[in-house]
């Protein structure tokens, strides 16, 4: 094999090797060889030829426990060596990075519909400007796994970010040649929890980090993010009456009847809200004018798998009430979830990807049946984000200006009550001859919207996004000008 396929690690490894004197780093280097080696992925059924190393497998993040998380990683397309390492993190609480993110998103392939898997290669994927790190967290979702059962009940925001800290660490000690790179998390949705939170332990942690354990961090990046209960539920409904979506009368009596700054609606509110979203069973709430996923007879195809509402005791309101599966890509597929869990539950994908290797009694899902409780989750992350503004690491949110699962309008309140200094308002930024969206330029925040972008912004708008990333990498305003 050539010595550039195991990346720039070989190179330093040898370099040590060659050394008279044999050192603790020596064996480390050595360990993280041997460990890379174990985990990179040759190649994967259906997959088109490419250049860029690839590895997936568990990194343990509680030996006491048996609980261990499922990682895909990309190396950038090219010099990798020159490039930031990103984090990325879907949501639910209880979805997969993998399933959405890395496949139906921003990663470099795409599962395809046919009897054989295929894959297809996304040239927009993310890993054009970055190493590209993706995570099943927590325990229970996707492949990762726990050997102790009762920790599936404990699952909450407190031990998802703690988890991921540590999956952090020890990623690194495996991965050690990316240590010293600029180091970010992004993600969506219920990632407006996970991203922020990962970003504050980071940050507080690195304080007084040891050299292993210090983490190169930069800052973060959401989008359609929950980060605020009372906001996320006033612009979910104030977004549906101003898009033609629910009735005057309905928009009326929620108004009267709803209180969002309670933990806790009343019977006469869930009523009305079970009304609202009773609407969303026929159309796609997560992208208002995209077709909706039916099948050979020409029914809507709902399978119990992937596509449902479901209720997650002790989640934030707006999600505890409903989760849709099954999201849709740009393309356009909207059965593309159907074919993404076939690919994942196919055996020989599994041994090429190094998962499953516990025999996890249940199918590889979306979105995990088996986390049913969610034990902590505060109903406002904006004290998480205004800290990590105040201290100097770069934070950009952007929406998708089509979703309605959390609307624009949401972001926009929230923010609001941030209650940020504005530099520069809404400006608008192009995607080459056509606008993409608009920017709010906030001090030490920047906002983007994404014009006709649904909940998974990649999804939709697969060009304007990969602007959106490599800007935000760069930290530079977006194209005020058609280019």
């Amino acid at each position: 094999m050539a010595l550039m396929k195991f990346g720039f690690l070989v190179i330093s490894y040898l370099c040590i090797a060659a050394s008279p004197q044999i050192s603790a780093s020596t064996a480390d280097y050595k360990n993280a060889y041997e460990a890379q080696k174990a985990d990179r992925v040759i190649g994967l059924p259906g997959q088109p030829p490419v250049k860029f190393d690839q590895y997936a497998g568990y990194v343990t993040v509680n030996e006491t426990h048996g609980r261990a998380l499922f990682y895909w990683f990309f190396e950038a397309v090219k010099t990798p060596q020159d490039k930031p390492l990103v984090l990325w993190l879907n949501g639910g609480p209880g979805c997969s990075s993998i399933g959405y993110g890395a496949s139906e998103e921003l990663g470099p392939f795409f599962p395809q519909k046919g009897a054989k898997p295929k894959l297809k290669y996304n040239p927009y994927t993310w890993n054009n400007a970055a190493n590209l790190l993706f995570l099943e967290s927590p325990v229970g979702v996707g492949f990762s796994y726990t050997n102790t059962t009762k920790d599936i009940s404990q699952l909450g925001d407190t031990i998802t970010a703690e988890d991921s800290h540590k999956f952090l660490i020890n990623w690194f000690k495996r991965f050690p040649q990316y240590k010293s790179h600029d180091f970010y998390i992004t993600g969506e949705s219920y990632g407006g929890h996970y991203v922020p939170q990962l970003s504050e332990l980071v940050y507080d942690r690195n304080k007084n980090a040891s050299k292993e354990t210090y983490i190169n961090f930069k800052g973060f990046m959401i989008g359609n993010a929950a980060i605020d209960d009372e906001t996320d539920q006033k612009g979910l409904i104030d977004y549906a009456w101003d898009h033609a979506v629910i009735s005057d009368r309905l928009y009326d009596d929620i108004k009267k009847e709803c209180n969002f700054n309670l933990q806790n609606v009343s019977k006469v509110c869930n009523n009305l809200l079970d009304e609202y979203f009773d609407v969303y069973k026929i159309i796609d709430m997560y992208s208002l004018y995209t077709p909706t996923c039916v099948d050979d007879n020409n029914t809507l195809s709902l399978p119990t798998t992937q596509q449902h509402f479901r209720a997650i005791e002790g989640a934030p309101a707006l999600f505890s009430r409903a989760e849709g599966r099954g999201k849709r890509p740009e393309g356009y597929d909207p059965c593309a979830s159907d074919y993404t869990y076939l690919y994942f539950n196919n055996p020989q994908v599994q041994k090429a990807l190094h998962a499953n290797v516990t025999g996890i009694p249940y199918p590889w899902t979306h979105c995990s049946d088996n986390i049913t409780f969610w034990k902590d989750a505060p109903p406002s992350i904006l004290p998480v984000i205004r800290k990590l503004v105040d201290a100097g690491l770069r934070v950009w949110i952007y929406s998708g200006d089509t979703d309605g699962r959390v609307p624009v309008t949401s972001t926009r309140y929230a923010l609001k009550k941030l209650g940020l200094k504005i530099k520069q308002d809404w400006t608008p930024w192009y995607n080459s001859k056509q606008v993409g969206g608009w920017t709010v330029a906030y001090d030490g925040l920047m906002f983007v919207t994404i014009r006709g972008a649904g909940h998974e912004v990649p999804m939709f708008a697969p060009r304007q996004a990969l602007i959106l990333f490599n800007h935000f990498l760069a930290d530079r305003n977006l194209p005020p000008k058609p280019f």
